[in-house]
């Protein structure tokens, strides 16, 4: 069990001890210091809210709404939402800020509180702090009886967004239609289910084929839209003779693809497929995390643009982004960031874009995977025991391989030639996170069982 704070919000397990735990108490406290910070900016009194599927979620939905009632804040609650979604209607609603209460692609026992500024955007490292120590301090004072917020329900912005990626200029609705696709999704039992049939019918899909389409927050599978995760969308599609499959994570920001025989597109290559698509039609600078596969440089060189790599999460690609001027953007986990739509992950643009791309290629997926080059990232991580101190590890393996380039800008990567690896404690759980490309499959697996080594080696108590 474990409870995590960190600058982009909270996340934890639920049930247990108050401060070990997401629990209630913790909740309130993390809501009330993010709620009297809203307040004290004073750029208004409004914060929409919405959740993914989760079991917990509508009882940490309870809390969150009661808690900034009870601060004398506004709330509009979407319900049952999507991540991209509350960052589309927080500016869209001229709100001061917004929660979304989702643990992303953590296991059902895993629920948080994603926090986010009056730009739909998540808050800063610095505002983060701020609301941690507040937090810490319970410094928040609540409002009498005769100030408390008002509360709203709306449903309204299901169709706003997918009414935003119908109309978003380079979605072309025409050529999806005409090629009639049929399409199997696996909506992992959240809040996918009621925003991507209606988006790939609007989009002209002639089929949509569910799996794990019931709303109950009890997971078929890990979440994570993985390979290993995706065997049940796999052989659906196969047996469905579908032209692809969909996968999304819990709250709808990340995003993959199976190909028409049952292999996988990859998810590293969704980002990479949907910044050509878009390079074709608005050259420019493109954006990834720095544990991304490489061969978005590649795709953004070849049309003309200049690539620039990020410290991992989302707020360190956005911010990136906006001071390059990128046209596209996002991770190689599937996320995809439109900066004229919003400044946020959002699967729903890329299922958009990716079909219309698709929808403009000669062939079927397999074909259209096949133009992009074939690196593999081999994906790793370590649990930490606690009190680990893992600056000094990784300086401890940076010495070690000091003959290689290094960039300690977040974590270390090191390259080797053509191939890299990086290693970065996480911001959502207790682990080091080790990922390495290669041209080859074995190689980069043998790289990281390296590094690992070298982890365990100098971690030993």
């Amino acid at each position: 069990m474990a409870l995590i704070k960190s600058i982009s919000g909270i996340r934890g397990t639920i049930g247990g001890k108050p401060g070990e735990n997401l629990s209630p108490l913790d909740i309130v406290k993390f809501t009330a210091a993010y709620g009297s910070i809203i307040l004290r900016v004073n750029k208004g009194k409004k914060i929409v809210i919405g959740r993914d599927g989760r079991v917990s979620g509508e009882m940490v939905s309870a809390l969150v709404v009661n808690t900034l009632l009870g601060l004398g804040l506004d709330v509009l609650d979407l319900g049952l939402s999507t991540t991209p979604t509350v960052e589309l209607a927080v500016p869209g609603e001229k709100a001061a800020g917004g929660i979304i209460l989702t643990a992303s692609h953590n296991p059902q026992e895993w629920n948080a509180l994603k926090l986010l500024n009056s730009s739909g955007e998540f808050i800063s490292a610095e505002e983060g702090k701020a609301v941690l120590e507040k937090a810490q301090k319970e410094d928040f004072v609540f409002a009498s009886v005769d100030k408390l917020g008002t509360y709203l329900q709306s449903d309204s912005w299901l169709q706003k967004h997918i009414d935003a990626v119908v109309n978003y200029p380079l979605v072309d609705v025409a050529a999806i239609r005409q090629k009639k696709f049929r399409v199997v999704v696996d909506t992992i039992n959240s809040t996918g289910a009621l925003f991507i049939p209606p988006l790939l019918k609007a989009l002209g899909v002639v089929e949509v084929i569910l799996i794990n389409e019931e709303i109950n927050g009890r997971f078929a599978h890990n979440p994570e839209p993985l390979p290993e995760n995706l065997a049940g969308l796999s052989a659906k599609v196969q047996k469905s003779k579908a032209d692809l499959g969909i996968a999304t994570d819990p709250d709808v920001d990340r995003l993959c693809f199976v190909n028409e025989d049952g292999s996988m597109f990859g998810e590293e290559y969704t980002l990479v497929a949907v910044a050509d698509y878009v390079l074709s039609q608005r050259p420019g600078n493109t954006v990834s995390n720095m544990s991304s596969t490489k061969a978005l440089k590649e795709v953004t060189i070849s049309r003309g643009g200049e690539y620039f790599p990020s410290a991992v999460g989302e707020v360190n690609v956005v911010n990136t982004m906006k001071a390059v001027n990128a046209v596209i953007g996002g991770e190689g986990n599937g996320g995809i960031i439109v900066p004229d739509l919003h400044y946020g992950r959002d699967a729903l643009i890329g299922i958009g874009l990716f079909l219309s791309a698709l929808a403009h290629s000669k062939g079927g997926v397999k074909s259209f995977r096949s133009r992009y080059p074939d690196y593999f990232i081999s994906k790793n991580k370590i649990e930490l025991r606690t009190g680990i101190d893992v600056p000094a590890v990784l300086e401890k393996i940076k010495t070690k391989y000091k003959n290689h380039p290094v960039n300690t800008e977040d974590g270390l990567k090191i390259e080797f030639d053509s191939d890299w690896v990086h290693l970065r404690s996480s911001n959502t759980e207790p682990i080091i996170r080790i990922y390495a490309e290669s041209s080859f499959e074995t190689t980069a697996n043998n790289i990281a069982l390296r590094l690992m080594q070298d982890i365990k080696e100098f971690s030993a108590p």
